[in-house]
């Protein structure tokens, strides 16, 4: 029966306490279930078995003394059998293979915690990168709702002024540095200017196309910046003072970057 993640990383902490006999029949029958279709856990209690194998050991084999084990064969033998010397014990039992059992131990020990914080740091990376996934797409999703948001407040923006009571319309048309461009402007006074272009070239480096108003006075008058989307698109909502002269015409020219305070580049679109 297959296991989910959460199952298999509890049921591997088992692996020591399987190793050393001290798991409960319940726990043990369960955990040997588990070993069945789990390689990692089978190849775990395969590398901590030396530690079973060395605790054998801590309890010392004992032979019956030679005068017992003679009176036995006599008794069964029917002629007394004469008693062998007692043997000398060896000094080096448990007290000699003590160190040996805690250095074997210890390494096993070491090992088999070696094991588990790689497993550890492992999972923990995992985490890690699905918690930083996450996160990008909280951003990503955040940009992408700004966005929304901000082309929604555009829209709007440009509904109010083309249905204002006040608006003006004013049709421009493309010149000798861009015959194929055409734009319309809609302009209110209580409510701004909605300016759409198309056919734009793409603007130099360093440079950016600037709308300017045009009214009976000498200076014309800067309505704001704008670049063209890469297929020479323009939407755009300006916002204009309550004070502005009346327009008797627009006009878009190239200019630097940040704009300027009066025309100086060539005429794009010229509008009366």
């Amino acid at each position: 029966m297959a296991t989910n993640s959460a199952e298999h990383d509890e049921l591997r902490e088992h692996a020591e306490m399987y190793v050393l006999g001290a798991l409960s029949a319940a726990d043990r029958a369960t955990f040997e279930a588990h070993m069945a279709s789990c390689a990692e856990c089978t190849a775990q209690v395969k590398s901590l078995s030396p530690v079973g194998q060395v605790l054998a050991y801590v309890a010392p084999q004992h032979e019956p003394p030679s005068a017992l084990r003679a009176r036995v064969v006599g008794s069964v033998s029917g002629s007394p059998l004469k008693a062998a010397p007692e043997p000398r014990p060896i000094k080096t039992s448990s007290s000699a293979l003590a160190p040996w059992l805690a250095a074997a131990a210890s390494l096993v020990l070491a090992a088999a915690l070696g094991m588990y914080a790689a497993s550890l740091r492992s999972r923990i990376g995992a985490l890690e990168l699905r918690l930083q996934e996450a996160t990008d797409r909280a951003a990503a999703g955040e940009r992408q709702l700004a966005d929304v948001r901000r082309v929604a407040g555009d829209a709007q923006s440009q509904l109010a002024v083309l249905v204002a009571p006040d608006v003006l319309r004013i049709n421009l048309t493309g010149q000798p540095t861009a015959p194929q461009a055409a734009a319309r402007a809609f302009w209110s006074r209580s409510r701004g200017l909605v300016f759409t272009a198309s056919n734009l070239p793409a603007a130099p480096p360093g440079k950016t196309y600037q709308l300017w108003v045009l009214t009976k006075q000498p200076a014309p008058i800067s309505a704001g910046l704008f670049k063209p989307d890469p297929q020479g698109r323009v939407a755009a909502v300006f916002e204009t003072p309550p004070d502005l002269p009346q327009p008797i015409g627009m006009a878009v020219t190239i200019e630097p970057d940040g704009g300027v305070p009066a025309p100086t580049g060539d005429k794009y679109l010229v509008g009366l």
